[in-house]
Order: structure tokens, then sequence, then C-alpha cells
């Protein structure tokens, strides 16, 4: 009886057993194949990554390689310009001394010139002096005190003298003027330029005090009369080391009274005429702010 219920039970459960079975072997072969995939994405990796090894490890040696050619070259570089360097610092040195004595040469000459001017100017100065003590001595005595002149003198007018009063000499005189002149006395400097041009018109100096007359007055902003002092340079007297600085002092007047078209002409003639002058670049710049070039027409309306 109990052995036909183990039978009976065994017939029972053998198709679960059969079943079991087969979904057993089903994974037992996916887990193969996984492993199989896994061990053949594993060697291709390592396989990747000794390629990328020697790879990185080429790129080293080829760094390591530039690096030392970079360094032969740059102690080339540096030897050669070191033997550079020391072929020219020579001539270099040499050209400098040069330089600075044509400096000290051309400073000395510098120097001479103004030391010669100087005195041509005093020299100047006193042959006014003399000239004017030569005019006094030639001119005839004063009549004694009371004396009237006869009938045939009626009417006769008496000259003043021409010649400085006595004791004022042109140096001293310009001198002076020039000292208040720089020191913005100009009320003083303009009575003291205006008695050396009333007693030393002939000097050589003259066209100097005309033209800090015409300076003096542009400072005092009376135009008119700066205007005039500057056309007396240009008129009364022959080129001179002011004609340049006269026109272009001209020409700023002339800007001041609004007469754009008559300052432009008087800044190109200083450029046209003196363009080595100190004043020329200042010309340029003023034609520069009207709008204007050296060679071109005023485009401006005239005010």
């Amino acid at each position: 009886m109990s052995l036909s219920r183990t039978t009976l039970l065994f017939l029972a459960l053998a198709p679960f057993a059969f079943g079991a079975s087969k979904e057993m072997q089903e994974l037992q072969r996916d887990v193969a194949l996984l492993q199989d995939q896994v061990r053949t994405m594993q060697r291709n990796q390592d396989e990747k990554f000794a390629a990328m090894l020697a790879l990185v490890q080429q790129t080293l040696e080829s760094v390591n390689r530039t690096n030392v050619a970079v360094g032969v070259m740059e102690n080339k570089f540096n030897d050669a310009m070191k033997r550079q360097e020391q072929s020219v610092s020579g001539p270099v040195a040499n050209v400098g001394q040069k330089l600075d004595q044509m400096s000290e040469d051309f400073r000395a000459v510098r120097e001479s010139v103004l030391d010669m001017n100087t005195r041509m100017g005093k020299l100047d100065a006193k042959m006014a002096d003399l000239q004017n003590l030569i005019n006094t001595m030639q001119r005839p005595a004063a009549p004694p005190p009371g004396t009237t002149p006869n009938s045939g003198d009626i009417g006769a007018t008496t000259q003043a003298p021409s010649g400085p009063p006595a004791g004022v000499s042109a140096g001293e005189t310009y001198t002076n003027a020039f000292r208040d002149y720089r020191g913005q006395k100009y009320d003083l400097a303009l009575q003291e330029f205006s008695d050396y041009l009333k007693y030393f018109s002939k000097t050589e100096l003259a066209p100097n005090a005309q033209f800090y007359l015409g300076d003096i007055y542009y400072h005092k902003g009376d135009y008119d009369n700066a205007l005039q002092g500057f056309d007396a340079v240009l008129e009364q007297y022959s080129e001179n080391s002011k004609t340049a600085d006269a026109h272009y002092m001209k020409g700023l007047t002339l800007l001041k009274m609004n007469k754009r078209d008559s300052a432009a002409r008087e800044f190109r003639d200083v450029i046209a005429k003196f363009p080595d002058s100190e004043v020329a670049p200042r010309a340029k710049d003023q034609l520069k702010q009207l709008g204007l070039s050296a060679g071109t027409a005023s485009k401006r309306k005239r005010n």
C-alpha cells in the first residue's frame, strides 16, 4: 500500500522535475554566454588599453625629444646672441662716445654763438650810444637864460632834442624792458620798449622791441594796437629773427578779432616762408583747428 503511494507521488512530481531541469539548463547557458561576452569585452579593453599605453609612451618620448631639441636650439641661440652682442657692443659704445662728444661740441658751439650774439647786441647798443653822443655834441648850444629871439626869429619853431636823455643807454633800456616783460610787468615794459624805439629805432634789437610791444598789447587784450605792433615789425624792418613770430602772432590776433580768412593767410605765410621756424608747427595746428590745410582755401564763411 505504501509502495503504491510512493510510486504515485513520484509519477505526479516527475513533470515538474523535468521542467525545472530544463529552465536551469537554459539559465546556465545564458550565464555562460554572458561570461563569454564579459571575457571578450575585457580582452578588447585590455588590447585597446595596451595600444593607448603604447601611444602615450610614444608621445612622451616625442615630447622629451622635442624638449631636448628646443634646449639645444635655445643654447645655440643664446650663444649666437652673446657673440652678436660682443661684436656689436664695441662699435655701439664707440658711436655713443662719439655722439656724446658731438653733443658737447654742439653745446660749445651754441654757447659760443649765443655769447657772440650777446656781444654783438652790446656792441650795437654801444654804437647807438656813441652815435647819440655825437649827435648831442653836434647840436648847437642852447641860448643863455633870458635871451629873447630877434624879430627874424619870431614864428620859428624850436626842435626837440632827438637823442636820449643823459645817462640813458640802449643796452640798459632794452635789458630793463625785457626783464619787466618777462616778469609780466606789462605797463612798465610797454613804456620802456616805447622809449627804446623812440631813441634807438635804428639798432639791431629794434624789431624785437617792436614785436614785444605788439605781444604786450595782445596779452592785455588790446587787439587793435597788437595788430599795429606786429604789422610794424613786418613793414618797418627787413626780415629778422622776429619776422616769423610776428606773422604767427598777427594770425592769432586776427583770430581774436574773428577775421579767420586773414588769420589763415598769416599762418600759411609762416609755413611757406619759414618752414623750419619754431612757430611753423603751431601754425599748422591753428589751420587744422580751423578745418583747413596749409594749401587749401578757406571753407568757412568769413565772420
